[in-house]
C-alpha cells in the first residue's frame, strides 16, 4: 500500500527551479533511498515533502490526505517526522530535555513512547542526563532521530544522516535506520553514501539535474553497471 506519493514535483527558490516534475511512491513499511550528485534536489525534495517549500506544480499526497504546500506543523501531526542535515538537536540541553522537546506538540501521557525510543538507542538512556553538546557526532545524530520519532510517525524523512562523521560511526547510524524500520515506521533516507543507502533500501530513485533518472528496487540498483559507474565509484 502506498502511504506517501509526491508527483510531478517542481519546486525551487526564487525563481529557479530545482526540482522538474519529480516523482516518487513510498510504500509503508519501506526503505525508500534517494541518491544522486550534489546538487541533484534530494533535499529539496524532502523539504517540499515537509512542507519547509511549497512547490511550483506537483502533488503531495500522505494517505487520503493532500498534503502540498501544509505547513511542517501541521505536516508533522498528520504522522511525518523530518531530521535535516544539520541544526537538528538543542546542544545546551539533556538527551532527556531533547526527547522532551521531541513530543512538543502531544497533550497525551508519552512515558511509553520515551521508554521505546530508549529502548532503540540504549546509550541514550545511559546517558539521559548529558548535555547533546558533550555528545560525538554520531551520538547527537541518534538524539535526532529519537527526538523525530517522539511524536510516533509513520514516515521519517532522512537528510544526509551519515554526513560528517567517522567512518567508524556510519555504520552504527545505518544499522540503528533498520532498527526504526523494522519497526513499522517508513523511511525515505537521502544520502551521499548511495551503496550503503541501497543495500538497505527496498526501493530506490536515481535524481540528476533536478529529475527522475531512474527507479528500482534497492538491489536491482546497486548492481545495475550504469549506476555502479556514475553514482557508487565503479
Amino acid at each position: 500500500m502506498i502511504i506517501l506519493s509526491a508527483k510531478d514535483i517542481t519546486v525551487g527558490y526564487t525563481e529557479v527551479d530545482i526540482l522538474h516534475e519529480v516523482s516518487i511512491d513510498v510504500q509503508a513499511g519501506e526503505i525508500v533511498s534517494i541518491i544522486g550528485p550534489n546538487g541533484a534536489g534530494k533535499s529539496t525534495l524532502l523539504k517540499t515533502i515537509f512542507g519547509i517549500l511549497k512547490p511550483r506544480n506537483g502533488k503531495v499526497t500522505f494517505k487520503d490526505w493532500d498534503i502540498t504546500g501544509l505547513k511542517p506543523n501541521m505536516v508533522v501531526r498528520k504522522g511525518i517526522s523530518y531530521v535535516p542535515q544539520v541544526d537538528n538537536v538543542f546542544p545546551s540541553m539533556t538527551i532527556h530535555e531533547n526527547l522532551e522537546m521531541g513530543a512538543f506538540i502531544r497533550n497525551d501521557d508519552y512515558s511509553q513512547r520515551l521508554r521505546e525510543v530508549y529502548d532503540l538507542f540504549p546509550v541514550m538512556a545511559e546517558r539521559k542526563k548529558q548535555k547533546v553538546g558533550q555528545l560525538s557526532g554520531g551520538q547527537r545524530q541518534m538524539v535526532a532521530m529519537g527526538r523525530a520519532l517522539m511524536l510516533d510517525p509513520q514516515v521519517l524523512l532522512l537528510d544526509e544522516p551519515s554526513a560528517g562523521l567517522a567512518p567508524v560511526l556510519v555504520s552504527g547510524i545505518f544499522e540503528k535506520i533498520k532498527d526504526i524500520n523494522a519497526t513499522g515506521v517508513a523511511i525515505i533516507i537521502v544520502e551521499q553514501n548511495a551503496r550503503e543507502a541501497l543495500k538497505m533500501a527496498h526501493h530506490g530513485y536515481v535524481l540528476a539535474m533536478g529529475r527522475n533518472v531512474l527507479d528500482d528496487a534497492g538491489d536491482a540498483l546497486l548492481a545495475n553497471e550504469e549506476v555502479g559507474r556514475l553514482y557508487l565509484g565503479g
